[in-house]
């Protein structure tokens, strides 16, 4: 076999391929044995041999190599587990999805949202499908972009509203901008309120500032707000990205303060929880939007969905 695979058609593939195959992919993957891996799935080893090798000549390319810790992939072979794994996923959706239907229960959409996304996008969005199509079964995943985009790229949900820059190939995504997510300077409800209309980042020096991991798109924002003024990160910040753990120490004292996505904050503000200090910020977080893998198709009610959520921008 050569070390670089040709190309192969689409036709080839689906007319070669067969899932058995792909099982046996993702079971390797799992055991790093090729007697484990034909044993979970009731092989023989002599079969999955076979057929492992049939998959490599197709594609022209040896997918893993033999080590003393057992059979790995290499780069070729994590790219087709990849694959596998998500072919199956979605197999197992379909079948998922047809069984709801056929019981009456209206089929199933898997959505992924950024935390400043949810209270003015996903919520009403959301409560608005559901009454449209009160038998529709909704699933709501709240966590960072990066891994909501594994998520994504494994089949666990249809689509993001959050940002698909933040990947390290982002051109495979689809994404449409839906809006900007401006930022507040947050503190307990029991904070003093602060004279005059303006308040600068300076005179926060002396808080204990809880932050976003360092991976985070939000930490970047609050590096660069104290850079531009001329100010250096906290030495003793407190690090998470739960929004739960958050408000949590923010009403633990009123020495510490934060930075949240606006319509994050007003939620709290409006029961009574937090407080936004009258703190100007010159940066936005990256822009908010819809991203889907780059040749799916969304179910009628991710296209529905999506739909509802433009409507509410307009």
């Amino acid at each position: 076999m050569s070390s670089v695979p040709r190309p192969q058609s689409l036709n080839s593939l689906l007319s070669r391929l067969r899932m058995r195959q792909l099982q046996l992919l993702i079971a390797l993957d799992e055991h790093k044995s090729l007697h484990k891996a034909s044993s979970a799935l009731a092989m023989t080893q002599s079969a999955a041999s076979k057929s492992l090798a049939e998959l490599e000549s197709m594609l022209d390319a040896q997918l893993f190599e033999r080590t003393k810790s057992g059979l790995i992939a290499n780069p070729f072979g994590h790219c087709v587990i990849r694959y596998a794994r998500l072919m199956a996923t979605d197999l197992g959706s379909l079948c998922e999805e047809m069984a709801q239907i056929r019981s009456g229960q209206g089929g199933r959409l898997a959505i992924g949202a950024v935390m400043g996304a949810v209270p003015a996008l996903i919520v009403p969005a959301v409560d608005a499908l559901q009454r449209r199509h009160p038998a529709l079964s909704i699933e709501i995943v709240e966590d960072t972009s990066l891994h909501m985009l594994d998520l994504l790229d494994e089949g666990h949900l249809d689509l993001l509203v959050a940002r698909a820059s933040v990947s390290a190939h982002p051109g495979k995504y689809h994404y449409q901008s839906l809006s900007e997510e401006p930022l507040s300077v947050v503190v307990s409800a029991e904070h003093p309120r602060p004279r005059g209309k303006e308040l600068q980042l300076a005179a926060l020096a002396g808080y204990r500032w809880i932050t976003y991991p360092s991976h985070m798109p939000l930490h970047a924002v609050l590096e660069r707000e104290m850079d531009l003024a001329g100010l250096s990160m906290p030495a003793n910040t407190i690090a998470t990205a739960s929004t739960f753990v958050t408000v949590a120490l923010l009403q633990q004292g009123t020495d510490m303060v934060s930075i949240l996505p606006t319509a994050v904050a007003e939620m709290f503000v409006q029961r009574g929880m937090l407080r936004i200090l009258p703190v100007k910020l010159r940066s936005m977080s990256q822009t908010i939007g819809i991203v889907t893998r780059k040749g799916g198709q969304l179910s009628g009610a991710g296209q529905a969905f999506v739909q509802l959520l433009r409507e509410g921008l307009a």
